[in-house]
């Protein structure tokens, strides 16, 4: 079996797929083969739950919500492994090992979104909606210009989130594999496809179950071998990573990545709301029975995720002294030159440096796992947008079949894949959670201030939300794109037209104003019906009536 597969690396070489630069490093991948075959292994597995939920996948409810037959406690699990993705794992671990406490504020901004989320969200969502976050902002305002708008910004949304999870699957394969980068990226959209074409919220539920529960063991025994090095002292640990690191005790205090307030406070805000905004997280409230079992959900998904955040804090300090201070983890062994695979790869490293071949190749599929899942939930949020809420109910105004909305909605998502591909390719040099963190910014001036304003005032009207929602959408990617991320890093000019890269601070205030702006300046007769249907959603909200 290890010749066989020394053969097809070798194989692949001749053909050109292998990176020049890793090819004479082949022979050596044979002795990484226990940790390629787990990597393959477990693909396998997800193809097999796609399988099985494909049988099981009968009606564009079963497609879209899994059928509401989610249990809170495996929601709760889902949202966790929505979550948790490549830019939690791989990239705020190597924000961490770069700059340290700043990075973890990436960790404290995302929890601290989920107690907004069980309060004032979880139960008025699992009530109101169906299968989309239009169905609940369309409740009560027109429907067709509501959901377009809805729909567009979900898109943009997903759209950006993927970039991040497509970079992360390319960099983690081609460090395991020594593949081309793009052929990696290119593997990743192919299975995305097959899981959310063939076996929908089934699939996309179970396999982030699965890795789930992989993720947080396999963060927990990297996290744990690392820690008993120091002792189990988080004091000599820190004393550590301080004498080694380039920054010296700056590590410890913020400010060595957001000198400027501004873009902290910006991040943070994205972070905090874009969370509350995400279409792949909300839709997961429409798999559960009742609102008993949404607000578990919340519950769970927090609790997995603050344990995992801790185990992502001790990753990224002990790979600052165990991977920062080893040579052979860097091109042409200089220390504190380029890593080995890229930034993102200091705990795939750290994994390495604590359990040798076999825990990078566990690692390493989990990974892969993680961002499988992920993008699965992305691309299924994506084209039920396009199907669902543009086609079915925007353009065929309800008279839409369900297979014909769902063949639509595997249509869409191999248009995604393929977009996903292209733009994974073209951001490959990002930093993942940096990519997440512009994502969120996009979502919490897009998604956020219209779903709030729809679920809880009874002023908004339908145009308040289109434009609103618009308003925020195109102000955040104009910010986005005139930064330095995408104006000088990708698009090759020389200097930003815009000074900050977190867009959240000024888009979300834009649209929030807009949308109050022009609802009070509204007295159409669609207003003042937006206006008294209020009460009956409200009430709708309270006892589930809508389900």
């Amino acid at each position: 079996m290890n010749s066989f597969i020394l053969k097809m690396l070798l194989a692949a070489t001749a053909f050109g797929l292998l990176n020049p630069a890793l090819a004479a490093e082949v022979k050596t991948q044979a002795a990484n083969l226990p940790a390629i075959m787990m990597f393959v292994f477990f693909v396998l597995v997800t193809l097999g739950i796609t399988y099985w939920a494909a049988k099981r996948t009968k009606t564009a409810s079963d497609y879209y919500a899994a059928g509401g037959g989610i249990t809170g406690t495996q929601n709760g699990l889902a949202i966790a492994g929505d979550l948790l993705s490549a830019a939690t794992l791989l990239g705020i671990s190597s924000l961490i090992f770069a700059k340290g406490y700043d990075g973890f504020l990436y960790c404290l901004c995302l929890i601290v979104a989920f107690p907004m989320i069980l309060f004032i969200m979880a139960e008025r969502l699992r009530n109101l909606g169906r299968y989309t976050v239009a169905d609940v902002m369309s409740f009560r305002l027109a429907q067709r210009p509501v959901r377009t708008m809805t729909a567009i910004s979900s898109l943009t949304v997903v759209i950006f989130y993927l970039i991040a999870q497509m970079v992360g699957a390319g960099q983690v394969i081609k460090l395991l594999f020594g593949i081309e980068y793009w052929v990696a990226v290119v593997a990743v959209g192919v299975l995305m496809v097959i899981y959310v074409t063939f076996g929908g919220m089934i699939a996309t539920t179970w396999v982030q179950i699965v890795k789930a529960v992989l993720l947080v063991a396999g963060g927990t025994l990297v996290a744990m071998l690392a820690f008993v090095k120091f002792g189990l002292s988080f004091e000599a640990l820190a004393a550590k990573a301080v004498s080694v690191h380039k920054d010296g005790i700056k590590i410890l205090a913020p400010g060595v990545m957001f000198a400027d307030p501004v873009s902290a406070v910006s991040l943070a805000l994205g972070m905090v709301f874009g969370t509350a905004g995400l279409p792949h997280i909300l839709m997961r409230f429409f798999t559960v029975p009742n609102s008993v079992e949404s607000r578990k959900s919340v519950f769970v998904a927090t609790g997995v995720m603050g344990f995992f955040f801790l185990m992502i804090g001790l990753i990224g300090l002990s790979a600052v002294v165990l991977v920062g201070t080893d040579p052979q983890y860097f091109e042409g062994g200089t220390i504190g030159g380029k890593l080995l695979g890229g930034g993102n790869m200091p705990a795939m490293h750290l994994a390495h440096a604590v359990g040798g071949n076999l825990l990078l190749g566990f690692m390493a599929a989990v990974a892969f796992a993680t961002i499988l899942a992920v993008v699965s939930g992305l691309a299924l949020a994506g084209a039920s947008a396009i199907s669902h809420d543009i086609y079915a109910n925007a353009i065929k105004r309800g008279t839409a079949t369900e297979a014909d909305e769902i063949r639509v909605s595997k249509t869409a998502s191999l248009g995604l894949g393929v977009l996903a591909v292209a733009l994974g390719i073209m951001f490959e040099k990002h930093n993942l959670a940096f990519l997440s963190g512009l994502t969120l910014g996009i979502a919490a001036s897009a998604s956020f201030p219209m779903l709030i304003l729809s679920m809880y005032w009874r002023g908004l009207t339908t145009r308040g939300a289109v434009l609103g929602g618009l308003i925020g959408l195109v102000s955040a990617l104009a910010f986005v794109i005139f930064s330095k991320a995408v104006w000088v890093t990708v698009l090759g000019y020389p200097k930003p037209l815009f000074p900050y890269e977190q867009p959240a601070l000024f888009s979300m205030p834009l649209a929030f104003i807009t949308a109050w702006l022009v609802s009070i300046m509204d007295n159409s007769p669609q207003a003042q019906q937006d206006r008294a249907t209020f009460d009956d959603q409200d009430v709708m909200a309270e006892t589930g009536y809508a389900r």
